[in-house]
This record gives structure tokens, sequence and C-alpha cells, in this order.
């Protein structure tokens, strides 16, 4: 620790030396008493702005190759193939104008460096320049902003009539998943029931409430619509599964929703990935509090037959505890107690 603290002790008087020299060297060159030490400075600060496009050029690229498959999950979703070609295209078009505006930014000091033969030239105004350079951002931004509209209307929109619904709630500092039963219709809730039993607020009167169940994680069947519905019990939190290109806000008092198609099972990602312990998973991305980084849910994606295996092996909240049953209307009671009767 205090060989730290010396070293950069040391380091900072150094700095201070160095900089004292460079003010005494401005002082001069503003006096007009050594115009050799303006040039030689300036030539040495032109050539670093080389040597730094260069350097940082070079370790730019090298670090893009070398993490490139740490940063580009591979897809798992029929959207997410759309979704990565709005993202490269967005990087091609603002990837060419970043590389020619910092070349530019970093050799022109070069080119132009200070020198007793030269004179600034005044070139105060082009109405053709303006409107170009005006024009040509515009249509290029109006086009990418459209196309990502696109992309975003489809995949928000109401989903096809046979997507499997998938409740996703969040709160500090968990995901609760909940499903349909065999009605394939989700119950109403309502957040003045919640309570330590019944942790969504399900309203049980509501008949299409009777069947739904709960999951430890999230089974989603290949080649399938799936519809994620998703809501907040308390702050703002974030559904971000990587591999789907899915991402998501949940909002108190505002569901939302999200709908795609997995084109891949867990089983084919490990192959692909090598990593014979992968899963898919679901991230928050909203920080929420002190617990954020415990909002971790298992996604499993499994062929369209194990799903439905799966599906049908499920017990539903009633049965699971018998208790949420207790003071429901006949009608819906009655409904309660078949599937009590149910294994």
């Amino acid at each position: 620790m205090y060989g730290f603290l010396i070293g950069v002790g040391v380091l900072l008087i150094f700095s201070i030396i160095w900089m004292v020299y460079r003010i005494q060297t401005l002082v001069s060159v503003v006096k007009g008493s050594d115009k050799k030490i303006a040039s030689g400075s300036n030539r040495i600060n032109a050539i670093l702005f080389v040597v730094f496009l260069v350097g940082s050029g070079i370790l730019m690229f090298w670090y893009s190759i070398k993490e490139f498959d740490n940063y580009h999950l591979p897809i798992a979703s029929e959207h997410g193939v759309v979704t990565d070609n709005l993202f490269w295209i967005t990087m091609a078009v603002t990837g060419i104008v970043f590389l020619i505006t910092h070349v530019l930014l970093f050799i022109f000091p070069y080119k132009y460096q200070y020198s007793e033969k030269r004179k600034a030239s005044f070139y105060p105004h082009n109405n053709k320049l303006e409107v170009i350079w005006t024009a040509v951002p515009g249509v290029v931004l109006a086009g990418l902003v459209i196309s990502g509209w696109m992309a975003w209307s489809d995949i928000t929109a109401p989903a096809p009539e046979n997507a499997n619904v998938v409740e996703i709630m969040g709160y500090q500092f968990a995901w609760e998943i909940r499903y349909p039963g065999k009605d394939k219709v989700l119950g109403d809730y309502d957040y003045r029931l919640i309570t330590a039993t019944n942790s969504h607020g399900i309203d049980f009167a509501d008949k299409n409430s009777i069947d739904d169940f709960p999951s430890p994680v999230v089974v989603i069947p290949k080649g399938e619509p799936v519809l994620f519905k998703i809501r907040a019990r308390d702050v703002l939190h974030s559904v971000f599964a990587p591999h789907m290109r899915l991402k998501m806000d949940a909002v108190p008092g505002m569901p939302t929703r999200f709908w795609f198609v997995p084109t891949k099972t867990t089983a084919e990602m490990r192959e692909e990935t090598g990593n014979p312990e992968f899963n898919y998973e679901i991230a928050c991305t909203e920080l929420c509090g002190r617990g954020h980084f415990s909002m971790r849910k298992v996604i499993e994606v499994v062929e369209p037959e194990a799903y439905q295996k799966w599906y049908a092996e499920q017990k539903s909240f009633i049965q699971v505890n018998p208790a949420l049953a207790s003071g429901l209307p006949s009608d819906t009671k009655e409904l309660a107690e078949i599937q009590l009767t149910e294994k």
C-alpha cells in the first residue's frame, strides 16, 4: 500500500514539474520571445496526435475481434435476426462516420501544425455545404429510426392466437412466473390481494385463475410463438433475455408485453456453445435496489412435445396451496374443488 502511494506521489511530482515547464514555454510563446520553442512543441504534439490515432485504432480493432464472441451472443429467436441486422446496419453507418471524422480530427493537427509561412484562410459560409450536411444525416437517421420502429411494432403487436402465454412479474428482488392452465387464459389479479401466500395478487374469484400454475423456471417450446406478459409489483424492473434479443421494462401499474419465437432448444445451444452447463436466462437491467444483482431466472427451451408433457404435469396454485380456495364464490369454489381432486 505504501509503495503504491509513494509511486503515485512521485508521478504527481513529475507531472507538476512538467506542467510548470509547459507553462513557462507557453508564456515564452505568448511573449514572442522564443518561436523555436513554439515550433518544436507543435511538432511534438502533431506527431503525438498521429501516434495516438494509430495506437488507439490498433487497440480498438484488436479488442473488438478478440472479444467478439463475448459481446455478440448466438441468436436464439426469429426476431433476433432482425434485431441484429438493424444493429449491424447502424454500426456500419455510424462506424464509417466515426472513422472518417476521427481520422481527420487527428490528421489535421499534424497537417496544419504551426508554421511561420502559413496563414489561416477565412471561409465563413457555404449554403450548399449547409444543406448537404443537414439533409444527408437527416435522411440516414430517418431510415434507421423507421426501420427500428417497424421491428419494434412487430414484436409489441398482438401475439398470434396460438401463442404460449407466460406471465413474468418482477419485484424486489426476484422474478415470479405464472402460466395459464388448461384453459390457456390467465386469470385476473389485483395488487390489493397480495399476501404472503398469494404473492402474485391473483384474483381466484375469476374462473380463469383456478387452473393457473407457478413455475420455478420459464419453460417455453421451440418453434412456437411465446408471449411474455410483463408486470412489476413494486418498482421499475426490466426483463432482459440476451440470446433472444428480448428486452422490455416491467413497469408498476402498466403491464407490458413482448412476443417472440424461440429457434434453439437449451440442449442445442449447449452443443453449439460447447458448454454443457449453458442456460438461457432472464436478468433485470434496471437498477432496482441493493438486491438488483440477484434477479436471475432460468429459461428452458424444449421441443414442443416435451413442453406439452411438462405443461400437463404442472400443479395449479390451488393444488399447491388449498387454503387459497377459501372464501370463494360457490361457482368458483366448485371449480377449485375439482382442481383439488385432480392428481
